[in-house]
């Protein structure tokens, strides 16, 4: 599968955004992609650095304008689209919701983003309702997405229930970057933990990882903290953690990538993780803590 990937550093213009995430994925798709991942929050900038009631203006319906601009552009092109958007469900119910456009226009699925964190510059607690759609993967014609966001691929809980249910590749769109008044160690121990836990899932699954950040430097609007400077370093790594692609911190990317998706029986077949679990004492697991 040829899978496109798409990090763009974001403006306060969401038109403008919008138009540059429809020319890269055009780009992509000439290039052959079958399937285009975009980055977490894409059409705006990431907005959940403060907490501000008037940014709940910019949240959208599913199906909506956005599932609507880009579900065309899918069935133009003939390529699968996953999505990251503010989701409104219903007044004072919103979500950070993955969706994913089939090649025909159409919605194939969509999921909730599970964990949600609430830290300094990261206060998405005030804007997203915890998902409620479980960790279930969409069946596309492609094969079957486990799509997660951000957030979720901390967690080795959320990849192994959905390579449980049969995912055959997992996704994050993300957003996470760099505090200005970290030091250069703390920055690179903070980006090497994310890149390792998420290669560790693929090792631990054995399935590819896709996983989109933006780029670029977003200020703090209340001036309370220098803002973020989005860390980039998109990556795919293949079912035993191999990076087979690596996109620069600072710089917009737009790459395609060619997984063997066969690869993943051979791996399963002599690394049998699956096969030697013991479910029979996996039960504590479902414990916030053990006593």
């Amino acid at each position: 599968m040829k899978i496109g990937i798409v990090q763009q550093a974001n403006i306060a213009d969401i038109e403008k955004n919008i138009e540059n995430l429809s020319a890269k994925i055009r780009q992509a798709a000439k290039q052959g992609a079958e399937l285009v991942v975009l980055q977490e929050l894409h059409n705006s900038l990431y907005f959940c650095q403060t907490e501000d009631t008037d940014v709940f203006d910019l949240a959208e319906t599913i199906p909506g304008k956005s599932t609507d601009l880009f579900g065309s552009l899918a069935k133009e092109l003939g390529i699968v689209i996953v999505l990251s958007l503010f989701e409104f469900r219903a007044p004072g119910l919103y979500h950070n919701t993955a969706v994913v456009m089939e090649k025909d226009g159409s919605i194939a699925g969509k999921y909730r983003k599970m964990h949600i964190p609430d830290d300094p510059a990261y206060y998405e607690k005030f804007y997203f309702t915890p998902g409620d759609l479980g960790f279930e993967p969409i069946q596309t014609s492609l094969g079957k997405l486990g799509v997660l966001v951000c957030w979720d691929q901390w967690y080795p809980e959320a990849a192994r229930l959905m390579a449980l249910a049969g995912a055959e590749l997992l996704i994050y769109p993300t957003a996470i970057g760099w505090e200005s008044t970290d030091t250069e160690d703390e920055k690179d121990r903070q980006l090497n933990a994310w890149i390792i836990s998420q290669r560790g899932h693929a090792v631990a699954n054995g399935l590819p990882v896709i996983s989109v950040n933006r780029t670029g430097y977003e200020p703090d609007p209340s001036g309370q903290t220098n803002g973020i400077q989005f860390w980039g370093n998109s990556f795919v790594a293949g079912p035993q953690g191999e990076i087979l692609w690596q996109a620069p911190n600072s710089d917009e990317a737009v790459e395609i990538i060619d997984i063997d998706m066969k690869r993943t029986e051979n791996v399963r077949r002599i690394w049998p993780f699956f096969r030697d679990r013991r479910i029979d004492y996996f039960g504590e697991l479902t414990k916030r803590f053990r006593d």
